[in-house]
C-alpha cells in the first residue's frame, strides 16, 4: 500500500527518537570514554560502532513511528505501539547515565532487559498496524540483545 507522504509527521517521526538519542548522550558527554578503559567481553565491537549503530536505529525508529502515524484506523493497536514506544524509548535515554555515568553496571543491564521488553511488544503492536514498521525494528532488537550481552560482560568483567 502507497502511504501518501505528510513531510511534517515524516520530520516529527525522526525527530522524536533522534532528539532523545542526541540528549542522552549530550548528558552523558566525555562519561562514554570509560568503554575504552573497562573490561569488555569477546566481540566487543570498537567505540566507533555505537553511534552510527544507534543513528540508523533511531532513523528507523522514526520510519516506522511515521509508517504507523500514517494508518487509518487500528486504533487499539497503534495507541498500544505508541505507549511501548515511548516506553522503550525512556528507557532508551535513561540507560547511557546509568551506564557510563552512574557506572551502575547491574541496574543499566535491568534497564536493557526492560528495554528489550517494551521494544519486542513495541514490534509486535506496530507490526499489527503496519507490517513494514514492526519489520524495520528488527535490527533493533537484535541491536538490543547483543548490547544486552555487552552489558552484562562487562558488568560480570568489572565488579
Amino acid at each position: 500500500m502507497i502511504i501518501k507522504c505528510d513531510i511534517k509527521k515524516l520530520i516529527i517521526s525522526l525527530l522524536i527518537p533522534l532528539a532523545v538519542g542526541g540528549l542522552s548522550a549530550l548528558i552523558v558527554g566525555n562519561d562514554m570514554d570509560i568503554y575504552k578503559d573497562i573490561t569488555r567481553p569477546p566481540l566487543s565491537p570498537p567505540s566507533i560502532v555505537f553511534p552510527i549503530a544507534w543513528t540508523i536505529l533511531y532513523i528507523l525508529m522514526g520510519i516506522s513511528l511515521y509508517l504507523v502515524m500514517c494508518e487509518k484506523g487500528n486504533y487499539d493497536n497503534k495507541t498500544k505501539g505508541y505507549v511501548f514506544f515511548a516506553t522503550q524509548l525512556i528507557f532508551n535515554f535513561l540507560w547511557s547515565p546509568i551506564f557510563f555515568s552512574a557506572k551502575l553496571y547491574a541496574i543499566a543491564f535491568i534497564v536493557l532487559i526492560l528495554m528489550w521488553i517494551s521494544a519486542l511488544l513495541m514490534i509486535i503492536y506496530f507490526y499489527k498496524v503496519n507490517k513494514t514498521a514492526g519489520l524495520l525494528q528488527i535490527p533493533y532488537i537484535v541491536w538490543l540483545t547483543f548490547a544486552g550481552y555487552l552489558n552484562l560482560g562487562i558488568y560480570l568483567l568489572n565488579k
